[in-house]
Parts: C-alpha cells; structure tokens; sequence
C-alpha cells in the first residue's frame, strides 16, 4: 500500500511543472478594460460604504483610500479609452452587484471589519495578477501603461488591508 501511495505521490509531483507551463490565454483589450472598470467602480464603492458600515478607523480610512484611489484609476481609464478604440462600462455589473456589493450591504461592524479586509486581500491580490498579465501581455501601449501604473497602487492596497489583518494601522493612509 505504501509503494502505490509513493508511487501516486510521485507521479502527481512529476505533472506539476507540466501543468504549470499552460499559459491562460491573454484577454483583448476590452475584457482588460471591462475588468478594470468593474474592479475600480466596486472598490470605490465598498470603500465608500466602509467609510459608514465600518467599527474600526482604521477600516474608514483604508476605505476612504479605496474611494479616492479607484475613483482616480476609473478617470484614468475613461480618458484613454479612446485611444484604445474600447468602451469603459458605466455602471457596476448585475454579478458584482449580487455578489459582491449585495453581501457586504447586508453587514456593520465587526462583522463588516473582517469580511471587508479579507475580500480586499483576496481581491487585490487577484487583481495584481491580472494587472501583471497584462503589462506583459497588453498590446495597446496605452493600456500596458496604465496597467503597469496601477500595479503599485494596487499593491499598497493590498499591504495597508494586509496590515489591517494583523492589527496594525498602516502610517501613510
């Protein structure tokens, strides 16, 4: 019994770099930018309601943060779409609605505190993979900058929500 564990075990390490080498296929410029633009418009407003449904100030801060920073990159986004020849969504989609706004409605406090750092850390985290992708793989040079821009912000996002977790207010929010 042990040899077939040893040997299932084997085989399923030996695959890993296999699978690891497909490639997801890059998105076209308009799926990058509909991502984008539901990622900034939902951050911006669950960092508005963070500012109202949040216990900590730490919490309203880091959403007032959100506010300020996804509501910029969403400007930014409308002013070079024409450039790109794409379209920039108006309005948060029903799935982001359902599933993300909706749920995060229904919560105050504590309860809002916890499960808002944790879809922010989950979510940027997210979020910087794909920006990543896409400044490598963006082939409008408009759209592989702005990428390439966002990334730090993105990444300041998820250390001051990381930072969050652990207890700590982040000094520079």
């Amino acid at each position: 019994m042990k040899r077939v564990l040893s040997t299932v075990c084997c085989l399923a390490l030996c695959s890993i770099p296999v699978l690891a080498q497909k490639k997801a296929a890059p998105m076209s410029d308009q799926q990058f930018v509909t991502l984008a633009a539901q990622t900034d418009m939902v951050e911006a407003n669950l960092g508005q309601l963070a500012q109202s449904a949040a216990a900590s100030q730490a919490v309203k801060d880091y959403g007032h943060m959100l506010e300020t920073d996804h509501t910029a990159s969403y400007q930014k986004l409308w002013s070079l779409a024409a450039q790109a020849n794409v379209t920039v969504p108006g309005a948060i989609d029903s799935q982001n609605n359902r599933a993300v706004i909706g749920p995060m409605n229904k919560l105050t406090g504590k309860a809002f505190d916890r499960r808002f750092i944790q879809d922010m850390i989950a979510g940027h985290t997210k979020a910087i993979a794909t920006f990543k992708k896409e400044a490598d793989d963006a082939t409008n040079p408009a759209i592989k900058s702005y990428a390439q821009d966002t990334i730090p912000v993105l990444q300041k996002h998820l250390d001051d929500a990381k930072a969050i977790e652990r207890g700590r207010t982040p000094a520079d929010m």
